[in-house]
């Protein structure tokens, strides 16, 4: 059986990416069984979990969600199976104290130990998306503004987390992880952002859908734009305040409704 598996990272595009997956899923079903992490949560949840832990109880669990859904798969259909989700790569660098994806090459190997238990011969090719530093990172600290309470404007931000910016590094350790014969493939949003379907190509030609269909496939806009500076500035003041977190959480939702409205 064959996989392609898209694993990461954070703020590459990734959401983008889904959201055409999802889009465009009827016409992709002809070729193809795509799953995203709405399909996926089990694994998902249990790869972050890992990434924070390495604890052998999180592993196993990680091995038992990832098993029950590989071997749910119908082993009689032909169609390439295609998974999109950055939270298999774990928890985004910054949250629980991870500065970068140091669990990322033990996790996609453990996955291919769980497909060759479950599956008949599976050829698996993990594909990563990544991203140049600096705006890399400054998607990162907007997530963790939206997302967390936390405190540090991006210039503390960068000190703090550019040291650990690497992610063709992290592609490089995942492959040196990765057992034969799955391969271990990348392509920079930077270079592809503006092709006809923007992030979603270079996983299109990792699939290799047929020419018709490729051409049919509907493109749409990204699906997490930044907000301005005013609104991340606005978001650090909510965070270092002292309002409970469910006053700040109300009033983030507030304020970034108004930033996409207006």
């Amino acid at each position: 059986m064959r996989l392609i598996v898209h694993a990461g990272f954070h703020k590459t595009g990734t959401s983008s990416v889904q959201k055409m997956l999802r889009h465009n899923n009827a016409r992709l079903a002809d070729e193809f069984r795509v799953f995203t992490h709405r399909d996926i949560r089990g694994p998902c949840g249990a790869a972050r979990g890992l990434s924070v832990s390495r604890d052998p109880l999180d592993e196993a669990l990680f091995t038992l969600e990832l098993a029950e859904f590989l071997t749910a798969l119908d082993a009689d259909d032909p169609r390439p199976v295609v998974i999109s989700s950055e939270n298999l790569a774990g928890h985004i660098p910054g949250r629980y104290g991870l500065l970068r994806y140091s669990a990322t090459p033990a996790i996609m190997a453990r996955f291919a130990e769980v497909a060759a238990d479950c599956l008949d011969a599976p050829r698996i090719t993990f594909y990563f998306s990544t991203r140049a530093r600096e705006p890399w990172l400054r998607s990162c600290h907007w997530q963790h503004l939206r997302a967390t309470r936390l405190a540090d404007d991006f210039a503390t931000y960068r000190a703090a987390h550019l040291p650990h910016a690497d992610l063709a590094g992290d592609v490089a350790a995942i492959a040196r992880a990765v057992p034969a014969p799955h391969d271990v493939v990348s392509a920079a949003l930077d270079q592809v952002a503006n092709g006809p379907l923007g992030p979603l190509d270079p996983l299109l030609d990792v699939m290799r859908p047929s020419a018709p269909l490729r051409a049919a496939l509907t493109p749409l806009g990204p699906a997490n734009r930044g907000q301005s500076a005013h609104v991340a500035d606005e978001l650090l003041r909510l965070n270092r305040s002292d309002m409970d977190e469910d006053a700040v959480r109300a009033a983030k939702s507030a304020l970034l409704q108004r930033g996409q409205s207006g």
